[in-house]
């Protein structure tokens, strides 16, 4: 079966996002995360010569990688600069370089001052000494594609004279994102009938949103590699996504490859934290939305037999399906929710439900599972069980120079405890507070996994702040949600939501239990 290999350069041509630095502990989790569980074939994790913490970064990563087995696989982009590049490499104790080449008459007349003849002439010097130290070469063509349009003859040049060299791959880079997928099948094709031989990656920008569909036009030409970062982080309008290609390789292309499909969220939420660069909900395969059902006709054509399902199953990705509350849901999604929560409502309550949530989204609230157990009470006013978890009061206090405080007090099932705590921020010290009396009442707690608060666009400082908190609990995932003038105030108001979530769960499984009992 045809293989392709994926080399992932998040830690160097992701790093050129605006704003993105990461630091050398960093580097090396993404690249232990790359390499170990995500498995892709090669990762590059800087360029040469850029600053100190760069330097330490490699080191860190080359050292784990010689330990692993690994240091064959990881790269780091050089220049043809005499010997510079090659010297920091080795100190750093990297035995793989990518030499930055001229991939265009352009570039190389424009740059670099220089004919063509002249930068081949430094290339050969620089492949020449990387041999004598025992590093291994690939070479980028750079502005390859405008190359490939203005330039031609230069490009095949170019190519046939460093096939005749000691390297292992010419990397093809589409550096400024222009070209379509006609043009990469068209260029791609040329050079993989013209040298066969030859190891060729494609490295896809996206600035016309073209990078996946880039992709996949050469890996059909015969690319033998193509390059991807985490989340699409990169120059510009960035490269092109991981996830996006693990997804056509494995389901339209059927083409072989290493990567784990079921580590492709764990490592897209550890480069957005960071990054500081946030997942757009709707971003194919790591969005917040894309496994999340809207439509209610949607979640009834599940609820009749998966019938909107497509390949893309949330679990091969470590994912959950998820069906939205809003005006167009429908009894069929609201009773998907509840049936997270253990809620069973006969069809005429189940009816005044739905209406209630369908007016709130006409209303441009926001829903979430965890605001179910409120609709109920408010919609069916007796109808629904007592909160059984209730903040009695609570006490925050934070000095300059002094961690902050906090102090509360929670009625449980009708007893009432107290406790404090400091924390890091006045929501940290709430949450160690929360948890002390949790502890000492043996009661299990959720895991916070992501914090998310929202300003209206054009807030003033008394604007209504909205915190959403995603949970995880009994390998489910939660979302709660609070909303208040003050940030630390609605993120207690979502807490408290699903301290009541699993209050509500642990009640009905000891009364699950003890019917059990008593049939027997």
């Amino acid at each position: 079966m045809r293989t392709v290999e994926v080399m992932d350069t998040t830690l160097r041509d992701g790093e050129q996002t605006t704003g993105v630095s990461f630091n050398d502990g960093e580097k090396l989790a993404i690249a232990q995360l790359l390499l170990d569980e995500i498995r892709v074939n090669r990762i590059e994790v800087a360029s040469a010569r850029v600053s100190e913490g760069e330097y330490r970064a490699v080191k860190r990563i080359t050292e784990w990688a010689a330990a692993k087995g690994y240091l064959d696989r990881v790269e780091v982009l050089g220049f043809v600069d005499g010997t510079l590049s090659l010297d920091w490499a080795c100190e750093a104790g990297v035995k793989v370089v990518n030499l930055l080449t001229k991939g265009s008459l352009k570039h190389c007349e424009g740059q670099l001052r220089k004919t063509p003849q002249q930068h081949l002439d430094d290339i050969d010097s620089v492949i020449g000494e990387a041999s004598r130290r025992g590093l291994k070469v690939n070479v980028y063509l750079e502005d390859w594609s405008n190359g490939m349009i203005y330039s031609p003859a230069y490009v095949e040049n170019m190519i046939e004279h460093l096939s005749t060299r000691n390297i292992e791959r010419i990397m093809l880079p589409d550096t400024l994102g222009i070209l379509n997928p006609d043009q990469v099948l068209e260029f791609c094709n040329w050079a993989v009938s013209r040298w066969p031989d030859i190891h060729f990656d494609f490295h896809a920008h996206n600035d016309y949103d073209l990078g996946t569909a880039n992709v996949v036009s050469a890996v059909k030409a015969g690319m033998k590699g193509v390059h991807t970062t985490v989340n699409g982080l990169g120059e510009r309008a960035g490269n092109v996504p991981l996830a996006s290609v693990l997804g056509v390789l494995n389901d339209h292309l059927k083409i072989g490859n290493t990567l784990v499909e079921s580590k492709v969220s764990k490592v897209s939420k550890m480069v957005e934290l960071f990054s500081g660069i946030r997942i757009p909900e709707n971003k194919p395969l790591t969005g917040e939305y894309v496994f999340t059902q809207c439509c209610g006709v949607h979640a009834d054509g599940d609820d009749k037999g998966d019938l909107y399902f497509n390949e893309l199953l949330p679990e091969r990705f470590g994912r959950f399906r998820r069906y939205a509350l809003g005006k167009t849901s429908g009894k069929a999604s609201i009773k998907k929710n509840l049936e997270e929560l253990g809620i069973t409502l006969s069809k005429e309550d189940l009816d005044k439900v739905t209406r209630r949530v369908i007016e709130l989204g006409d209303q441009k609230e926001t829903v979430t599972t965890g605001d179910l157990p409120y609709i109920i009470s408010d919609v069916l006013k007796n109808g629904s069980k007592e909160q059984s978890i209730k903040l009695v009061n609570y006490h925050l206090t934070v000095a300059r120079g002094m961690r902050p405080v906090a102090s509360l007090s929670v009625s449980i099932e009708g007893e009432t405890y107290s406790e404090t705590s400091v924390g890091d921020g006045q929501y940290d010290a709430f949450m160690k507070a929360m948890w002390k009396i949790y502890q000492t009442l043996g009661r299990p707690v959720p895991a916070l996994t992501d914090y998310l608060v929202t300003i209206p666009p054009g807030g003033k400082t008394d604007a209504l702040v909205e915190t959403i908190i995603t949970w995880e609990y009994e390998g489910v995932e939660y979302r709660t949600r609070g909303l208040d003038a003050d940030q630390t105030t609605a993120a207690i108001k979502a807490t408290m939501k699903m301290l009541n979530i699993i209050g509500n769960r642990e009640v009905m499984k000891k009364t699950s239990s003890g019917n059990l009992e008593k049939q027997s």
